[in-house]
């Protein structure tokens, strides 16, 4: 075993990073160092919208705009996530008059999902502006076009001249629409594709794509679990970008299937989710009550020590610790509070365990050395 005091030893968290999310600090693989091999079965076709037919479309939900919805129970169609609104006024005038001008503008990804609607991938701040403007409020107020040029400054949708409506009405946007060819890790290509269309300024986390790719159930489920108030407590405030989600998400795939892990976890976490999307996961039964009986066995027993051994949230920590308690849970048996933090005392001291919670902790040997380790320390409790 390497010394950790050894300086020609590999720089510590080599593929893992700090986010820092309001007052949390969270230690975690970096998703931009991990990279997906993926055989595409999927098909690419080119189709052109008119305008209004595209504001018709989102308006009876042929087109979805994946909104965040905790209670959604899934039906195979997508619900579950939308990301903010990011654009300003000037930007939404400015796209709209350059329809009404003729010029070109750039054009938009769709995936059509299980219930054969066509979900966004990329383009839905355009599609979004339209709808707005077509519905004539954005932001509680009356949509009028700012900051462009004449005749079209300060109109709204139903001020236009007639011929400048159909212009408009007309006007075509080109979309390359995706079609999924075999039901078997159709989504995880999917997934790989919104990755590299998702370069804007405030790209999407592995988490945030998740929930608009794999809407069902089981995600919905997590979200219960999340809010666990001994799983706040022990985390943290609720994470903006889902990492809290990702973290649930990732306890629970480890412990079903830490037998068939393998690198990189992004994808791993995909075909796991891919495969219980429609399950039922609440946290009064099964799995998700294991989950929360464990919080509640950490969270009394140890504090947020068990899942910060510094500062930081240790991701490395969380899933390992919490696995190992899961599993002993399930063994059944009463559990001694003094020899529970007694045994987590010596855990952490252990080197191989503290090695593999801070070199390569995706690796499959970091994975399994922590998981077991923990697993050994909890079980004689």
């Amino acid at each position: 075993m390497a010394d950790p005091d050894d300086t020609s030893i590999e720089e510590p968290l080599q593929d893992d990073i700090t986010f820092t999310e309001g007052d949390n600090e969270i230690q975690d693989v970096d998703p931009d160092t991990e990279v997906i091999t993926t055989s595409y079965e999927i098909t690419s076709y080119g189709a052109d919208y008119d305008v209004h037919g595209l504001v018709r479309r989102m308006n009876l939900e042929d087109i979805v705009v994946p909104s965040f919805d905790p209670e959604y129970q899934g039906t195979g169609e997508v619900r579950a996530f939308q990301r903010a609104f990011v654009w300003r006024q000037t930007q939404m005038s400015r796209f709209i008059e350059s329809l009404l001008l003729g010029l070109p503008v750039p054009g938009i990804f769709l995936v059509r999902d299980r219930a054969n609607k066509l979900l966004v991938l990329d383009g839905q701040q355009r599609l979004r502006t339209l709808r707005m403007f077509y519905d004539g409020i954005a932001n509680d107020k009356k949509f009028r076009l700012t900051n462009v040029q004449a005749p079209f400054n300060n109109l709204s949708y139903d001020d236009l001249e007639p011929e400048d409506r159909r212009r408009l009405d007309d006007s075509i946007i080109h979309a390359t629409v995706l079609r999924q060819e075999s039901e078997t890790g159709a989504q995880n290509a999917v997934y790989s594709i919104y990755e590299r269309l998702n370069t804007g300024g405030s790209p999407l986390q592995p988490q945030e794509i998740r929930i608009a790719l794999f809407a069902g159930s089981f995600l919905a489920g997590i979200s219960r679990l999340n809010q666990d108030q001994h799983w706040r407590n022990l985390y943290g405030p609720q994470s903006p970008r889902f990492r809290d989600h990702e973290l649930i998400l990732r306890i629970l795939a480890l412990y079903e299937n830490q037998a068939e892990y393998y690198r990189p976890l992004k994808a791993f976490l995909n075909d796991f989710l891919e495969k219980r999307r429609e399950d039922a996961l609440t946290p009064d039964s099964g799995l998700g009550l294991l989950f929360v009986r464990a919080m509640e066995l950490i969270d009394n027993g140890l504090s947020k020590q068990a899942f910060r051994p510094e500062r930081a949230v240790n991701a490395a920590y969380v899933d390992s610790i919490t696995i190992a308690v899961m599993r002993r849970l399930a063994s059944g048996g009463d559990i001694d509070p003094l020899k529970f933090a007694a045994a987590f005392a010596e855990l952490k001291s252990d080197d191989d365990f503290r090695m593999a919670t801070l070199y390569a902790t995706s690796s499959e040997d970091s994975v399994d050395t922590r998981i077991d380790k923990a697993t050994a320390f909890f079980a004689g409790v």
